[in-house]
């Protein structure tokens, strides 16, 4: 089928280029999903055999019969018989001896080799695709952030101008709850379990063979470097999975609020910052000056697309008994999550080194609050030096200033009824009324604090 012929989006636009596949095709795609699978068997009939319940001969024979399993006959052999784990052993037990055969998926359910493949594609997917590149993205806004730290920009709260901040110390946000989520994604992929308890859970099957089938259970996971959950019934308790998919979706969440506030920051009255266009690249079809955010724009739309699929792994959780098929289906998309999180991540990762700073901008949208931001300053020190009602005097003050159109300054120095208490104000104080732009807090140093704190707390993943 030629991809132009898929019906998803994600499988012809993203999951399609070259960078989203080559990372992920080896962990999450159908023929992965395979080889995973063989890997499970495989590390089951070499614990059977180690446990010699089986030859070691019957473990090389699968070893060798399951390199030349291909995807393309499981799917004609499903056909045929209907039943898809089945299938897959079928086409190993057909390259192997008489005497093999038997051993091929002993004491197996379908879903102590589906669960277990799972766990280890999700794993892998996150520790060698999604969280490599999450560290770059953080190295990216850490370089930003360090180099903007002094850079002045003025505060946002609901929209309006606010007091001034820097440029760093916007980004430093970021670097602190994307590093958060870094150890969050971590320590939900280091988690994940597999199983191998039969049927039902209760280790029927292995028990037939084995006093301690939960020894064996623990042979066969240790192969394939997972952990069994402390129960299971013919599913892994699905709070495994469902907290690694927790942990990508808030992390999404924390890049789709950074994509939206560097968007919002391109509006062409804010013009703080801007995409790099390419040469011959094309923003409008009717309006050749445009230099639209689209990737800044596709990272939320990428978010609004996969955060709502969080409610079917929720509802995932929900299995009659020790297990029915309601999750069969939907299970199936999770890897769309993966794929969809990775392209933004790596959208993001291009914007970021290319980003530009519009630093003549910032100054001149600071200069059109920069009379009225020093309100705050004046109601607390003015309240500090006992001024028995400061925010109403200096709330009227802005009124009047703005009414007259005379600078807030000049009328709070020319107060007949202030001046008893500017007059304890100290050096700094002073400074800080005539020049706003000092009023930045520890803007700077925060950002640096932050970014040095991260690199450091996340340098052992790096």
């Amino acid at each position: 089928m030629d991809k132009y012929d898929n019906i998803s989006p994600l499988d012809f636009r993203y999951y399609s280029s070259e960078e989203v596949f080559s990372r992920l095709s080896p962990y999450l795609s159908e023929r992965a999903f395979v080889n995973y699978q063989l890997k499970v068997e495989l590390s089951l009939i070499k614990a059977l055999s180690k446990k010699k319940i089986c030859s070691s001969k019957a473990a090389k024979e699968a070893e060798a019969a399951i390199k030349k399993v291909k995807v393309e006959d499981i799917y004609e052999e499903d056909k045929k018989i209907k039943h898809y784990t089945k299938s897959v052993v079928n086409l190993i037990r057909k390259n192997v001896s008489d005497e093999s055969k038997p051993f091929i998926h002993l004491t197996a359910t379908s879903f102590d080799i589906f669960d277990t493949a799972n766990a280890l594609r999700f794993k892998d997917a996150t520790k060698k695709a999604i969280l490599p590149e999450l560290l770059n993205l953080e190295k990216n806004l850490i370089k930003i952030a360090i180099r903007e730290k002094n850079t002045l920009q003025i505060g946002r709260t609901h929209g309006q101008h606010a007091v001034p901040i820097t440029f760093g110390f916007a980004l430093s946000e970021y670097v602190s709850r994307i590093g958060y989520s870094i150890k969050k994604i971590k320590e939900a992929s280091d988690n994940v379990v597999g199983k191998f308890s039969g049927a039902v859970g209760a280790y029927n099957a292995s028990s037939l063979f084995f006093g301690n089938p939960e020894e064996f259970e623990f042979l066969v996971l240790k192969e394939l470097g997972l952990k069994p959950a402390t129960h299971s019934t013919q599913i892994v308790e699905p709070e495994f999975n469902l907290d690694l998919i927790h942990s990508i979706i808030s992390a999404f969440g924390v890049l789709a609020n950074l994509a939206d506030d560097m968007r919002h920051l391109q509006r062409s009255e804010i013009n703080e910052i801007a995409e790099e266009f390419e040469k011959e690249q094309v923003g409008s079809s009717t309006m050749p000056h445009k230099r639209n955010p689209w990737n800044f724009e596709n990272v939320k739309s990428m978010w609004k697309e996969f955060m709502p699929r969080i409610t079917t792994i929720y509802m995932d959780q929900i299995s009659e008994h020790q297990r029915d098929l309601t999750n069969s289906a939907s299970q199936r998309f999770m890897p769309e999550i993966f794929a969809g999180f990775l392209d933004s991540i790596l959208r993001l990762n291009k914007l970021l080194n290319k980003l530009i700073v519009n630093k003549e901008c910032m100054i001149k949208n600071f200069e059109m609050s920069k009379d009225m931001i020093i309100a705050e300053p004046l109601y607390i020190l003015l309240s500090y030096y006992r001024h028995p009602n400061a925010h109403e005097e200096i709330r009227k003050l802005t009124l009047e200033s703005q009414q007259r159109k005379i600078p807030l300054k000049d009328l709070v120095f020319k107060d007949d009824n202030l001046k008893r208490y500017l007059s304890k104000f100290n050096k700094k104080q002073i400074e800080i009324i005539k020049n706003p732009e000092r009023y930045t807090g520890i803007a700077a140093k925060k950002a640096e604090k932050v970014c040095r704190y991260w690199e450091k707390e996340l340098s052992s993943l790096a």
